[in-house]
């Protein structure tokens, strides 16, 4: 079974460390999910997998790596999730924010229907204000005013054994937030806000 995408169905926490998806919600929204990730564009080996979700990535600022798994079936991992939060957290100020693990949701459907086993790279995850308002003084890289990263909903990302256009490409099939194609800087914008494109 596919699981939704965690940004649209609510999670409760349990004390075993764990973030449980109710099932009856799950239940409901399965055909937005199905619409997300369609079970049969899955390879056969990442759909005996479904159970563990994990990701590997690099931090192209900080050089950190990390890989883990950030859910078991129904469930998010609460202590992956704060180590995922530490590890995107901003770069420049070190300010740690909460990422919504919809966004993990996303990287592991991509790599799994791109049959990508690399590590994905990190350009930017969370964003302070202060990093966010200091970026577009700046003038690059599209710098949003009320920018998504600064709620932990956005992260810019590129597989380096994938094309750039083809992970764009993948990430607008999922139609499960905005994407964004900097061709030029080399990366991939992806976020659970509305279903758009740029």
């Amino acid at each position: 079974m596919i699981h939704g995408l965690s940004s649209l169905v609510p999670v409760s926490r349990a004390a075993s460390g764990t973030v449980s998806l109710p099932r009856r919600r799950v239940l409901a929204h399965a055909g937005a999910a199905a619409m997300a990730v369609p079970l049969l564009a899955l390879p056969r080996r990442a759909r005996a997998e479904q159970d563990e979700r994990s990701l590997s990535l690099w931090h192209t600022h900080t050089g950190e790596r990390l890989t883990m798994a950030f859910a078991v079936g129904g469930s998010l991992l609460r202590p992956a999730l704060a180590r995922l939060d530490r590890f995107l957290r901003d770069h420049y100020s070190g300010a740690v924010g909460h990422i919504d693990p919809g966004l993990y949701e996303q990287l592991f459907a991509l790599q799994t229907r791109l049959g990508s086993r690399a590590a994905f790279e990190v350009i930017s995850g969370f964003r302070s204000p202060r990093t966010n308002d200091r970026l577009r003084q700046r003038g690059g890289g599209g710098v949003a005013r009320a920018s998504l990263h600064m709620q932990g909903r956005a992260i810019d990302v590129r597989l380096p054994d994938v094309a750039l256009a083809d992970l764009r490409d993948a990430a607008l099939e999922l139609r499960a937030g905005g994407v964004g194609y900097y061709a030029r800087e080399r990366f991939v914008h992806l976020d659970t806000g509305r279903v758009r494109s740029w």
